[in-house]
């Protein structure tokens, strides 16, 4: 997406949704109350919406629940405007409950505005959707782009281009610089220029942009087609690709004085890093308060069941090879790791991971602190730490490491976490290790602060129902 595409949608869109949010909980109050006055605590109300708008702006560039937005059907546009409500009652109600001012605001208010936030976002939405599409399509907004390639790859070149680029460009001409391809006509588009052209075709048409796909062609040729594309003002994209395959994210620019194309499968906004990184301290902390607060009967429980220490710390793999020491309490007999060697013969898991059903090695109260998760609670420390989030994948032990090919290593390229997707998804029933890759890739991929907030909600129920571990 272009970067003007770009900011005319989001804050379009934003300022749309507030105008939303601002009506909606007008006609609330209007039914409510009959007339606009604040009846009950007043300044609850206008905390309440200044609440809203606060969520609503967050919400809109740290979530960035508007990409894809020109794209998105109506069912989806309706679920992403659903899930945005849900969360924004959650976090705007906890928020109250905590200063304790959530007694004072009317459940009715809550309630029809509910009902009339989230028809109108919706529909106003798809409203915004026809607009933008209108305008960026329009004769004066639409960018139009020529295509200067070579015979071998020119249909898929243009193929390529016409999925994939916005709706505001259009492709208005072809250029075939080693063959004479002039008049042919390529899904709907004429080659109007050939090698030796290509630049006077350039000046006498309407173009803002060109696509330049030329693999191992001369440099010097190039260059003179890019000065002299610059020198007119055209803007130039020149595709660089060494790798066919697509890349998640490519990235141009500067490395230690260099001009560098970045190439990676995942690349993650700073920003929403950011937020993620303040929710695992805030979690961490809350966690370590509850884990002083049970360590004492916990402490009592394991040397009671058997001798040896009351936390296990074990070095693990963290994000990109780092190596750290987890932490747990114990639940295995102070010999497990010696004696897991005695039972590799009867590992029930596919792959690289050890796992038993009936572990001889796990104490009774071992079995009980497994099943309950609370073998896990010591793990709040090294998330404060910054060695683990709450949501992520699952940290290999050195052993498993060493064995890693390139596939299952790029499951480390994210930081570890106390829960994640293979968690929630029956890991006691789990028994192929590709299965935990197959999850933990699926979680890089399409990782979200939205996704973590799931996680988080869902290993909570499968803890609570006792599907967590045997």
């Amino acid at each position: 997406m272009n970067r003007k595409k770009k900011i005319i949608e989001s804050y379009v869109l934003l300022f749309t949704d507030l105008l939303s949010v601002t009506v909606s909980y007008a006609i609330a109050i209007l039914i409510r109350y009959q007339k606009f006055k604040w009846v009950m605590e007043p300044e609850v109300h206008f905390l309440v919406y200044i609440c809203f708008l606060l969520f609503c702006t967050v919400y809109s560039f740290l979530l960035d629940w508007n990409r894809d937005f020109l794209i998105r059907g109506i069912f989806v546009e309706f679920m992403a405007v659903l899930k945005f409500n849900l969360f924004m009652a959650l976090a705007v109600a906890s928020f109250l409950f905590m200063i304790r001012r959530g007694e004072a605001f009317s459940r009715s208010v809550w309630g029809y505005f509910a009902v009339f936030d989230m028809m109108l976002v919706w529909l106003v939405r798809l409203l915004m959707k026809k607009v933008l599409r209108i305008y960026l399509t329009s004769k004066s907004n639409i960018i139009k782009i020529m295509v200067i390639t070579k015979d071998a790859v020119l249909n898929q070149t243009v193929s390529r281009l016409k999925q994939s680029l916005d709706i505001d460009y259009e492709i208005v001409a072809l250029a075939c610089v080693d063959a004479d391809r002039k008049g042919i006509v390529i899904d709907g588009i004429k080659v109007t220029a050939d090698g030796s052209d290509v630049l006077e075709a350039a000046r006498q048409m309407p173009l803002d942009e060109v696509f330049i796909n030329l693999p191992e062609e001369d440099k010097n040729y190039v260059k003179h087609i890019i000065y002299d594309l610059e020198s007119m003002g055209i803007a130039c994209h020149y595709n660089i690709d060494i790798i066919e395959k697509a890349q998640k994210e490519v990235r141009v620019g500067n490395f230690a004085g260099y001009t560098v194309v970045t190439y990676s499968l995942n690349h993650f906004d700073y920003r929403r890093m950011v937020v993620k990184r303040l929710v695992d301290i805030a979690g961490g902390l809350i966690g370590l308060v509850i884990t002083t607060v049970l360590t004492p009967f916990v402490a009592l429980a394991i040397k009671l069941d058997s001798p040896g220490p009351v936390f296990f710390a074990q070095t693990r793999i963290g994000k990109n090879g780092r190596r750290f020491k987890i932490y747990k309490f114990r639940s295995m007999y102070s010999d497990a790791e010696a004696r897991k060697k005695e039972l590799e013969a009867q590992n029930e898991m596919q792959g690289l991971m050890f796992k038993m059903e009936d572990d001889p090695r796990i104490t009774k109260v071992g079995k009980f602190l497994r099943k309950t998760s609370i073998d896990e609670l010591p793990q709040f420390y090294n998330i404060v730490r910054g060695d683990m989030s709450l949501v992520g994948t699952r940290p290999p032990t050195e052993d498993e490491f060493e064995q890693y090919n390139s596939h299952y290593r790029r499951r480390i390229s994210m930081t570890p976490g106390l829960t994640g997707l293979w968690q929630v998804n029956g890991r006691s029933e789990i028994v192929d290790f590709d299965d935990v890759v197959k999850y933990d890739l699926e979680y890089i991929d399409n990782w979200s602060l939205g996704l973590d907030i799931k996680i988080l909600f869902q290993t909570v129920w499968v803890v609570l129902t006792g599907k967590g571990s045997k």
